[in-house]
């Protein structure tokens, strides 16, 4: 006898992240993505892993030449198209599904949920090559989230997109910021979303960032679990929001370089030494 699906913890814990984020305004209308990888055995124990309801391409809004054979045979639980992160929680059937990547790369089995003929979010192409960047990267990571932070989003149109820059006034607003994530932010231009050249160059970045941001778009954000990759996105947002409040008056009082070099020997921050723009002689010497 399997067990009830809807009362797998995997399955209550996207319901709960789903509802979260809509409610901070993270992932207005039909806004924003999640896939989550699942450990095969634990998802063995509520579904009938032999008996697929159906097979789908793996396409977004464009036709893809995407190759997932690397995935083959991974099990992923993904939000549905078209569908409101406010209805997961009471609908889960209908706004989620796990799909099992076939072996040819190309295509999907659905193994439960979309409903009434749904299928996983047009997005799940691009979210498909970030889970092959990070997993090369950490084995550990499962999963990506997709979503539209107001205050990140805001921050895109006022501040230069130099990567370096941009992670270093994040680093500045909150103490926490450069702790939580070292190796700072990865900054893409506006692209076309929905396609296989936005996908490629997400997952480009996520080879050494776990934060992502679309210029005038949202943000990406990738890590083991739920709570790390929630409270990641959680952190730069707070840091944004900071940077927002402070707008166009003078700032007194700010985290110096010095102090970014406490921080750095404190928590061993060995990331935050791929950056070359302090200038401080004993931060130079942590590069040697």
């Amino acid at each position: 006898m399997k067990k009830n699906i809807l009362e797998a913890p995997f399955v209550k814990e996207i319901c709960r992240l789903a509802s979260n984020m809509y409610r901070l305004g993270w992932d207005e209308r039909n806004g924003g993505n999640i896939s989550y990888l699942l450990d095969e055995a634990e998802v063995g124990e509520y579904l009938d892993l032999d008996k697929p309801l159906r097979v789908i391409p793996n396409s977004g809004v464009h036709p893809t030449g995407f190759d997932a054979s690397p995935l083959a045979g991974k099990i992923f639980l993904v939000t549905g198209t078209g569908r409101y992160f406010k209805n997961v929680e009471y609908d889960p059937e209908t706004n989620l599904g796990i799909v099992r990547i076939c072996q040819d790369g190309k295509s999907s089995e659905v193994l439960w949920g979309y409903k009434g003929g749904g299928r996983p979010s047009s997005e799940f192409p691009a979210h498909m090559m970030s889970h092959m960047a990070r997993l090369k990267v950490d084995p550990k990571q499962r999963i990506v989230i997709h979503c539209h932070p107001s205050n990140i989003l805001a921050m895109t149109y006022v501040h230069d997109l130099d990567e370096a820059k941009f992670s270093h006034t994040l680093w500045e607003m909150s103490t926490e910021c450069i702790v939580v994530f070292p190796e700072g932010v990865g900054v893409l231009p506006w692209m076309l979303c929905g396609t296989d050249e936005i996908g490629v160059a997400t997952a480009k970045k996520m080879e050494d960032f776990r934060i992502v941001l679309w210029t005038n778009h949202g943000i990406y954000g990738a890590g083991d679990d739920v709570d790390e990759a929630f409270g990641l996105i959680e952190t730069v947002e707070k840091a944004a929001t900071i940077y927002n409040l402070i707008g166009g008056r003078e700032i007194k009082n700010t985290i110096s370089e010095e102090n970014f070099l406490e921080l750095i020997k404190q928590f061993s921050l060995e990331k935050v030494v791929n950056y070359s723009f302090f200038n401080n002689p004993e931060y130079r010497a942590l590069k040697k």
